[in-house]
């Protein structure tokens, strides 16, 4: 491994560290980087973003938003008045994959906001660093990612293409990170959008083609897809991953309980030689990453804006108490104060998991799953 390379990684890893260490004030930085592309926009100009000056001002000026608030500006995004909540250009639109029930959503993606995504990478990359396996950048990524193009929707006289949020920023960032993913998204994204079980048997025979005799040191994904993944190779092909391959690392995301509820079926499908690493991202952005041993993920603070509402009114996420809930608001460059729907839960700082939807009955799905798996709030 180059010292080169070296430098790389420490520069990519180095600022999240750092925030981690000195939340308050990363958040504030963050907040006021935010609040000069906001007032770039007709939306933070209505709400007068430059004349934000604290926390406490952005709270009074920005209300918390939901995506069916947000819903009619992003509809006139799409019909082409960017400028109401973009301060560039958009390079795509994400759809949400409505894996929660809920009616699928369209996000729009910038440059900047994709190449913040690298962050994804942070998991791997610190991981690499913790435990000196630089070789597993001699191998390739088994991409196991969405498409980027699922198809079309006619907004006024434009017809707006749209896929996945994780098959976008492959697509965008991947000649920024130093291992090799196959498939590459384009060869994805070839297959076409589809969803039906047909689609996804030949998204998986194509990873399983591209990369039987490669040397396959990481998994990336989302976990129900690497799951089906290895189901799929054992009916088909009469083999696990395991059997094909020695990864070390699978970094993955999606759903609640990737470490706890999930991590047998990983490991016997994969081996138990994987390192398990948690992302947690949704369509909107890229938001924490698991730092080390301790299974929960760790926030990017120098990224992302975060609040979070709780019983005891809206506070930081970094304030948040061990043990306390919360629904989180997230401030990205696309959206202000963006209360996504996913419930936090904080455990001993800086780690939390987001435990599912915001529904009733989730922290008890939740504590039951902790029982089930003999987890029981372990980190």
């Amino acid at each position: 491994m180059s010292t080169s390379n070296t430098q790389m990684l420490n520069a990519l890893l180095t600022p999240w560290h750092e925030a981690i260490d000195a939340p308050h004030q990363a958040q504030e930085d963050v907040l006021h980087r935010f609040l000069e592309t906001y007032a770039r926009t007709d939306y933070g100009a209505q709400h007068q973003a430059e004349q934000v000056e604290t926390i406490q001002d952005y709270r009074r000026a920005f209300p918390v938003m939901t995506y069916e608030t947000y819903s009619p500006l992003i509809q006139r995004v799409m019909a082409g008045e960017t400028e109401l909540l973009l301060d560039e250009a958009p390079v795509g639109w994400a759809i949400t994959r409505g894996t929660t029930g809920d009616e699928s959503k369209f996000i729009p993606m910038t440059q900047t906001d994709v190449m913040m995504r690298i962050s994804a990478g942070r998991a791997m990359m610190n991981y690499v660093l913790q435990h000196e396996r630089y070789d597993l950048f001699e191998g390739v990524n088994l991409n196991l990612n969405f498409p980027s193009v699922v198809g079309t929707v006619q907004v006024g006289e434009k017809a707006i293409e749209y896929g996945y949020s994780s098959g976008i920023y492959v697509k965008h960032v991947s000649a920024f990170t130093p291992i090799r993913s196959l498939p590459t998204q384009e060869d994805i994204d070839a297959l076409g959008g589809g969803k039906t079980l047909r689609d996804w048997e030949a998204r998986f025979e194509l990873a399983y083609r591209q990369c039987r005799d490669e040397n396959v040191t990481l998994v990336g994904g989302v976990c129900p897809t690497a799951l089906r993944f290895a189901r799929y190779l054992r009916k088909t092909h009469g083999r696990y991953p395991k059997d094909l391959w020695q990864p070390q690392i699978v970094t993955l995301g999606s759903v609640p309980g990737i470490n706890t509820r999930h991590r047998p079926a990983l490991h016997a499908l994969y081996g138990k030689q994987i390192t398990i690493r948690e992302i947690y991202g949704a369509t909107e952005g890229m938001f924490g990453q698991q730092r080390g041993e301790k299974r929960a993920w760790v926030p990017n603070y120098d990224l992302y804006f975060f609040e979070v509402r709780t019983r005891s009114g809206v506070k930081m996420l970094h304030a948040m108490r061990p043990g306390e809930m919360g629904s989180l608001i997230v401030s990205t460059p696309i959206l202000a104060r963006y209360e996504i729907g996913d419930l936090i839960l904080a455990l001993r700082p800086p780690h939390f998991r987001c435990i599912g939807r915001e529904r009733w009955w989730t922290p008890l799905r939740y504590a039951w799953g902790e029982l089930m798996t003999l987890n029981l709030g372990r980190l």
